[in-house]
């Protein structure tokens, strides 16, 4: 194969399984939580805000399972957050979790980003 079918072959591939990167919902520090998870716990005079990135690798692409499992790690790290302050929080409506989502077609990783708020109780 020529070099420019090689280039041009490369740059199609490229295009065609291009990727997708999630919004960032935060400008704080990231602290690592577990190998797929990143969080940042941002104080509010009424609770604090939570964002994470998720991020794993699927060979067959299911960004609902990323997505679910995004809201779920976000919610997990949410109510330890409360427990570590010695406060318990309002639940978390999952319809409030603003969530954005991003694959690489390169190398099947499928991310995500979530932020959502978290209200002390009374």
């Amino acid at each position: 194969m020529s070099p420019r079918k090689l280039v041009a072959t490369f740059l199609f591939t490229s295009v065609l399984f291009g990727c997708a990167t999630p919004t960032r919902m935060t400008d704080a520090q990231m602290t690592p939580y577990d190998k797929d998870t990143d969080y940042a716990v941002t104080p509010r005079s009424d609770g604090f805000s939570i964002a994470i990135n998720y991020s794993r690798y699927q060979f067959i692409p299911e960004s609902s399972a990323v997505a679910t499992a995004c809201k779920s790690a976000l919610t997990a790290i949410a109510y330890e957050q409360a427990d570590k302050q010695g406060r318990k929080i309002q639940p978390l409506n999952e319809q409030r979790i603003r969530i954005s989502m991003g694959r690489n077609g390169m190398s099947g990783i499928t991310s995500c980003s979530a932020l959502a708020v978290a209200e002390w109780q009374n």
